[in-house]
């Protein structure tokens, strides 16, 4: 029997390599088609967006409602300067004040003006005088009046009728009269009739009725108030 030849050994040779080239190819191909499964990815599943968390409202802070001051209220009051030197009497009413001061001889103002809704008062006189004060605990006004330079400090203590101001204007044998008087709790007096602008002096005055004689013409004081 003859052996191959040279010829026969590389053909099959060569068959062999194709063949196997072959089977890479195919085997390769498989792989790859393997690992695809030919569906598009699913896309990423959407994170939960973060809740916002709204705030509770807080509850509205409810301001305490400003303490009320009472109105201060109509009354009299009726003292002394500090040096006893003069009288003071201040009337009040709905939050309005009118005052008198006088020594009994010559000096006297009449004052006027407003009250604070805490007791304060400045009140003023057409002769530049001025009288601040407070009323203050106790039902009495703590103060002073500024006259001609000088300064007067008083207390004048709440007072019922007949004690307070009075005063007394007419006319008597052609002069102008006008008087006041202060009235104190004790019942001493303390008054200046004016005519036609000279000061003296003034007569008493009924507490319980106002009656007074002004030279020699009988005249009647009121009570005075704003």
């Amino acid at each position: 029997m003859k052996r191959p030849g040279p010829l026969l050994t590389l053909l099959a040779g060569l068959v062999l390599a194709l063949f196997m080239l072959t089977l890479n190819v195919t085997s390769g191909t498989r792989t790859a088609s393997s690992s695809y499964s030919g569906k598009p990815p699913s896309p990423s599943a959407p994170r939960p967006s973060a809740t916002t968390l709204t705030p509770a409202p807080s509850p509205t802070a409810t301001a305490d409602p400003a303490p009320t001051r009472p109105a201060v209220p109509n009354a009299d009051y009726a003292g002394r300067t500090d040096d006893d030197a003069a009288s003071v009497a201040v009337s009040v009413r709905d939050g309005k004040a009118v005052a008198y001061f006088c020594d009994g001889r010559y000096k006297e103002a009449w004052l006027r003006g407003r009250v604070n809704d805490n007791g304060g008062m400045r009140l003023t006189a057409p002769n530049g005088a001025v009288l601040d004060g407070t009323i203050g605990q106790g039902d009495r006004i703590r103060g002073a009046v500024r006259d001609e330079g000088r300064h007067y400090a008083f207390t004048a203590a709440k007072a019922v009728r007949p004690s307070g101001l009075w005063r007394a204007t007419a006319k008597v044998r052609g002069a102008k009269i006008d008087a006041g008087w202060v009235v104190l709790p004790n019942g001493r007096q303390t008054g200046i009739v004016t005519r036609d602008g000279k000061a003296a002096s003034a007569p008493r005055i009924d507490p319980e009725t106002g009656a007074v004689t002004v030279d020699g013409q009988r005249l009647t004081a009121h009570p005075v108030t704003p």
